[in-house]
């Protein structure tokens, strides 16, 4: 092996924890069921916080997001915060550092111009054909606007560089409308259906070209690279064949999909009837079109969970892709790989489609898998770790040292046995723009147990995962439960309070 070896780092977006053919689920992820055979996955994986850009904010910066300021999507990572993130670090330290797929570390639909390239109204100001970074600390950017063909812009200058790539043969409006016919059968959910739309143009056959390009290429020195897949994020729009690939009469359909609010706490269903509050006609709109959907018959969420298979089968065959070049460039021996995800979703978990203020294990639970050069083959890690735990992961397995102080920890002595974890922790910061109500959550996970509370009405919810793994049962008033409430309490009160930042302006909705 080289002195300092080769880093990739590969996430999908929307990803639930239990969506790997290795998880007992009925979806088809061959190459990623081999990987964690060859290498070692952790069971207990969260998230830092359950929707986009405070999630990928905290996996650049091992940061937690009151303290680098993402509280929620719609806010800017400030560039000086993510220049200090893991690819900054690693471009100092003399690596070659790279980006490519969805980034979200801006906002995207903003209401005015920011200056960033992931802006809506900024993109135009950046010539594709030339800059390629440097952004966030990365040397090397090719990036999307959003990633979701349901966001696309309308057409160039108003581009990076895959939509560039997407229009560059003049037939860009024929294969927008090619995503959008809806082949039968419909799926009676008005943000799920089989897109016409060929594979060979799509987000995820992207992300897998440019990153086998470039693993091909001949690299001076040693390389971290960032491949993020924007699939199976919502609208679940797979392409024949994947649409196809798993009969919605054979999936798994969640053992508990019942909408029932009665002992859950009281955001629960406030969030679910409550309108966000937007001031701004343009988004109001986007927000209807898009709206927060109800509780599906059976058949219809058998439908969309067929759908979100074959993106996520689609997002595995990528993968795959990607650790099949670095087998045939000869460098397997020398480069580290890292599978995982910003965060789940609920998938029709109590009820529940996307992502909000209930987290549920669905949608904060993400696999993590890694594989390279002394890594453990077909282990599995129990303890609780944390999406924050790559920054420093990063920097560990690249040998450079960091001057800053991180909340996440290496995973490396974890996985040598040489350190236990006793619990993850997330935090979110909702406007009432969000779901019609404000709340401060913070949420504490154990293999066995899991405890949120808001910490301004101080409500909370209590769950016993080893004898309810499907979470039916709020515990948190449960006198059996007091001493379990107490010590998960006692890691919210650690947060320290110096470290978190001036709420930072929100500039957009996504």
């Amino acid at each position: 092996m080289k002195k300092r070896p080769n880093i990739i780092l590969v996430t999908t977006d929307q990803h639930r924890g239990d969506c790997f053919g290795f998880e007992g689920r009925k979806v088809k992820t061959p190459h990623l069921d081999a990987f964690a055979e060859r290498g070692t996955r952790f069971a207990h994986c969260t998230t830092a916080n359950p929707i986009c850009q405070p999630s990928r904010a905290s996996i650049l910066t091992g940061l937690y997001p009151l303290t680098h300021g993402v509280r929620d999507n719609g806010i800017d990572l400030p560039g000086e915060t993510g220049e200090n993130g893991w690819a900054g670090r690693l471009t100092a330290g003399g690596y070659e550092t790279a980006f490519l797929g969805k980034a979200h570390f801006s906002t995207v639909r903003t209401f005015a111009p920011t200056g960033r390239p992931e802006c809506q109204f900024s993109a135009r100001d950046y010539d594709v054909a030339s800059w390629f970074g440097p952004y966030m600390g990365f040397d090397h950017v090719e990036l999307m606007l959003m990633g979701h063909f349901n966001l696309l812009p309308k057409a160039p200058p108003d581009v990076m560089h895959y939509e560039d790539w997407f229009f560059a043969d003049g037939k860009g409006e024929e294969k927008l409308r090619a995503y959008a016919e809806r082949l039968p059968p419909e799926s009676g959910f008005n943000q799920s259906w089989h897109s016409a739309l060929p594979p060979l143009w799509h987000t995820s056959t992207w992300c897998g070209d440019r990153a086998v390009e470039f693993i091909k290429e001949d690299h001076d020195e040693p390389f971290a690279l960032w491949v993020s897949i924007p699939d199976p994020h919502t609208p679940f729009d797979a392409p024949e064949p994947w649409s196809r690939m798993h009969d919605p009469a054979a999936v798994d359909l969640p053992p508990h999909r019942t909408r029932d609010f009665t002992g859950r706490p009281w955001w629960h269903e406030a969030s679910r009837v409550n309108e966000p509050v937007i001031e701004n006609d343009e988004y109001r709109q986007i927000r209807a079109n898009w709206s927060r959907p109800g509780q599906l018959p059976d058949e219809v969420l058998a439908e969309v969970i067929a759908n979100y298979y074959g993106m996520v089968s689609l997002a595995d065959h990528t993968f795959g892709r990607i650790v099949q070049a670095v087998r045939e460039a000869g460098i397997e021996d020398e480069t580290y790989i890292i599978f995982t995800s910003d965060h789940g979703d609920w998938l029709g978990d109590h009820g529940l489609l996307l992502k909000g203020p209930m987290h549920y294990d669905g949608l904060i639970r993400v696999g993590m898998l890694i594989a390279g050069p002394g890594i453990p083959q077909g282990a599995v890690v129990d303890q609780p770790v944390s999406l924050v735990d790559l920054h420093p992961t990063m920097l560990d397995l690249a040998g450079v040292a960091d001057d800053r102080q991180r909340h996440g920890q290496s995973l490396m002595p974890v996985i040598r046995g040489e350190e236990t974890r006793s619990h993850s922790f997330l935090e979110w910061h909702l406007a009432a723009s969000r779901c019609g109500v404000e709340l401060q959550l913070r949420t504490v996970r154990t293999p066995t147990r899991k405890l949120t509370v808001d910490l301004i009405s101080e409500a909370g919810e209590l769950y016993d995962l080893a004898n309810d793994p499907y979470e039916t049962r709020n515990c948190w008033d449960d006198p059996a439960y007091r001493d379990d409430r107490r010590q998960l309490m006692a890691h919210v009160a650690a947060r320290p309070a110096d470290e978190l930042a001036e709420p930072l302006p929100v500039v957009g909705m996504a």
